[in-house]
Parts: C-alpha cells; structure tokens; sequence
C-alpha cells in the first residue's frame, strides 16, 4: 500500500545547514506544544476533581490526549517532509498542522470556559 521511503541522507544533497537547524527547531517547537497539551491533560484528569461535570472534564481531558498525539506524531512527518523538500530543492510542503492546533485549542477553550461557568454558577 506504502512504498517506504528512501532514507533521508540518501535524497538529493545536503542543505545550507542553517536550514536544517531551523528546521530542527520548529519540530522541537511542535513537540514542546505536544507535551504542553499532554500535561494539561494530565492535569486535568489528576488535579481537579471537583471542577465541573466528570462526563465534561473528561472529554475535555481525552480532547487534549488526542490533539496532543496529533501533534506529536505530526511534527515528526512535517520535519521530514520539510527536511526531503530542503534537500530536494523543492518548495517547501503546505501543512495542515497550525489550523489543527488552531481549531483543536479553539475547542478546548471554549469547553474551559464552559466548565469555568458550569463550576462557578452551577452549584
């Protein structure tokens, strides 16, 4: 079904280096907003139990869970297909991941603004 890919080194030639490090750094900037999503997951699910509805606070927990694994292994194919643009000489690939995030923390704060007012006026 999928034909693997060649192995990076191996695909056209090597970048200004300046490049690659960029690159480097954007993906570790995905995963650090990967881990960030998973920790207030984490949180969510572990730290405050009487804050709103269960049913809402764990689907707001298992939101987050999701979105964060989308992140995660997003960021990783993103690198690489920006990475095999780089050294193939091509323009750089477009990518849905900022409107995911985008609408995924979006969703997130509105439910946190629910569950805000469910907890302070639903008493």
């Amino acid at each position: 079904m999928f034909s693997p890919k060649p192995p990076l080194r191996s695909v056209g030639t090597d970048p200004d280096y300046r490049f690659t490090l960029a690159n480097e750094r954007t993906f570790l900037a995905w995963l650090r907003t990967g881990l960030a999503l998973l920790a207030g997951a984490v949180a969510l699910a572990s730290l405050v139990h009487d804050f709103g509805p269960r049913p809402f606070r764990i689907a707001i927990t298992i939101l987050l869970l999701v979105l964060s694994l989308i992140v995660t292994a997003g960021s990783y194919l993103r690198w690489d297909r920006t990475e095999r643009a780089l050294r193939e000489q091509r323009p750089l690939p477009t990518d849905p991941m900022p409107r995911i995030i985008v609408a995924g923390v979006a969703i997130i704060i509105v439910a946190a603004a629910v569950l805000v007012f469910l907890a302070e006026f639903g008493r």
